[in-house]
């Protein structure tokens, strides 16, 4: 069994005295906050959402914004037990709508072994499919698996894999037979053959894995989003909404592409600067460049100017020019930078909360915490750590009583902003089909 882990007991601390924006936005929530979840109600019933989402956000104290979506969600074990109940029966709603008649799930992970933390996850994600009362198996992609494999774990816990077989159009382990397919894996390496063309229902779909989707789509859906949702509580829409460009054909090794890359970010910074004047917010731009396909943390770099993506040297464009499992970094998503202003511990250090929902339901969250790393660089990096969110309640239900940036309103916030990003990639999802 998982070891429970400590829930926070406050919020964390915001080090800018620019919190006047965002605490305005917070306080706009709670008075829309009936508008707010019959609009979130409307989206679902139009495009449902996918069975599970985490969401990226960085609160820089102006603006509380979304900077990944990640479809198949990894870090389940860092939600902490209290968090467990409300998956559960978030799941039991997502699978019955998936598939009704659904007593058997096929649960198939990321093909790495030594990863344990990951694979701590898997046992979390395995224990919410049993205690939702599913039957579940574990269904390894490893190219060498010939017969079963348990892993033991730090938490005691042991994961027995699988090899998935295939008999016509149905796909299984030994003496299970499926009714659907639960992918936590994010497709990074390809479309795995054995699950093309299965009857059984394969969620999220794998037209939704990193062979096929780009970061930029889902970001041009969110900005439709983010503008509806703005009209309708009479919010501008960049206070949650990031701006971004795209760059098609780039290779970072052969130094091709750079015009491109030194375009887009000078129309960014501009379009940023332009922002910033307008709210008085004394603070330099800046511009995170990431790979349009999933990263794992891998090929992203932080530009403050034009001379930064054209004086890279050997070292940092070996660094930007692959992902995870080494795929070629061949196009880039260049996205306005939000400072995180929030930190955690004592000493302080940079935090950026991760939201979790399963079907339409926000179910929890954690706190992405880095020491090395400043409020304007990536989190997700080599010695991070996380820390659980603060509130026992779900995100969607704020405290009027209490001010705008009490935990429970605050983590509202969070919970509506992150459930737009779930309306975008519910859009993405509708789009492919």
């Amino acid at each position: 069994m998982t070891e429970p882990l400590p829930i926070l007991s406050t919020v964390p601390h915001l080090t800018t005295a620019l919190t006047g924006p965002l605490l305005r936005l917070e306080t706009q929530l709670l008075q829309a906050q009936v508008s707010i979840e019959g609009w979130f109600r409307e989206q679902f019933r139009a495009t449902p959402a996918p069975i599970y989402c985490s969401v990226d956000l960085r609160n820089a104290g102006f603006k509380l914004a979304p900077v990944d979506t990640n479809l198949f969600p990894a870090g389940f074990n860092n939600l902490g037990e209290r968090f467990l109940p409300l998956c559960v029966q978030a799941m039991q709603t997502a699978i019955e709508r998936v598939c009704p008649r659904s007593c058997g799930v096929l649960l198939v992970p990321e093909s790495h072994t030594r990863n344990l933390f990951y694979l701590e996850n898997v046992v979390v994600l395995r224990r919410i499919l049993e205690s939702a009362g599913y039957e579940v198996r574990i269904g390894s992609l490893l190219p060498d698996l010939a017969e079963p494999q348990t892993v033991s774990l730090p938490s005691g816990a042991r994961l027995r894999l699988e090899p998935i077989e295939r008999r016509d159009d149905r796909v299984g382990v030994a003496g299970f037979n499926p009714c659907f397919v639960l992918l936590n894996n994010d497709l990074s390496g390809g479309r795995p053959a054995i699950l093309e063309g299965i009857s059984q229902p394969v969620v999220p779909p794998m037209a939704l894995g990193w062979t096929q989707r780009r970061k930029s789509e889902h970001f041009r859906h969110y900005h439709d989003v983010a503008r509806e949702f703005g009209a309708r509580i009479d919010l501008d829409p960049w206070f949650i909404d990031p701006y971004f460009r795209q760059c098609g054909e780039v290779d970072f090794m052969a130094g091709t592409g750079e015009d491109c890359l030194a375009g887009n970010l000078d129309v960014l910074l501009t379009s940023i600067r332009k922002k910033y004047d307008e709210y008085g917010i004394d603070r330099e731009p800046f511009v995170i460049i990431k790979a349009d396909a999933g990263s794992y943390g891998m090929g992203v770099m932080t530009a403050r100017s034009v001379d930064d993506v054209r004086d890279l040297n050997r070292k940092e464009r070996k660094r930007m020019a692959a992902s995870k499992e080494g795929q070629a970094v061949r196009q880039v998503i260049m996205q306005e930078g939000v400072y995180t202003f929030e930190t955690v511990g004592d000493p302080p250090a940079v935090a950026e909360p991760v939201v979790y929902m399963i079907d339409q339901h926000v179910v929890g969250g954690f706190y992405r915490v880095h020491t090395g790393r400043g409020a304007d660089e990536n989190l997700n990096a080599p010695g991070m750590h996380f820390e659980p969110l603060a509130f026992v309640e779900p995100c969607n239900t704020p405290d009027c009583g209490q001010a705008p940036d009490a935990a429970p309103n605050r983590f509202y916030a969070y919970g509506v902003v992150a459930r737009l990003a779930l309306v975008a990639a519910a859009r993405e999802m509708a789009a492919h089909g």
